[in-house]
């Protein structure tokens, strides 16, 4: 293997467990994730709704001929949890001391250094979609 491939799996790995070990909040209703997602006018099915995108992206991110979709949808997810953060919710949710945000802001960094690792594929995959 070589260092652009071990790369690739720890930046996918990074982002596969992050999106995952968030489902347990979400599927669960627990305190904290039912209060972001009431906060957000989404509550209950937006949170499970998320989950369920959340849970498929993790998968696709982890087979590598749908890894580049993967990473698409996790900076799309990314992006729009950073956004709730900064516009309604806050950094420090739920006296998190702004875990959540970090955790946010490292998938976005991640997602965003993987599609720049692999522009040639992404270039690819968004010219097959033109045609």
């Amino acid at each position: 293997m070589n260092t652009k491939n071990i790369i690739s799996w720890v930046l996918r790995l990074t982002v596969a467990i992050i999106l995952l070990q968030t489902l347990y909040f979400k599927f669960t209703a627990h305190p904290e994730s039912v209060h972001i997602f009431s906060a957000l006018g989404l509550e209950p099915w937006g949170r499970i709704g998320l989950g369920i995108v959340e849970l498929i992206t993790a998968i696709l991110i982890l087979i590598p001929k749908t890894k580049i979709i993967g990473m698409i949808n996790s900076l799309g997810i990314i992006l729009g949890a950073v956004f709730s953060h900064l516009l309604v919710l806050g950094v420090n949710v739920g006296n998190d001391g702004g875990g959540l945000f970090t955790l946010a802001i490292i998938v976005l960094i991640v997602s965003t250094i993987f599609l720049i690792l692999h522009k040639t594929e992404v270039i690819s995959l968004i010219k097959s979609i033109k045609k």
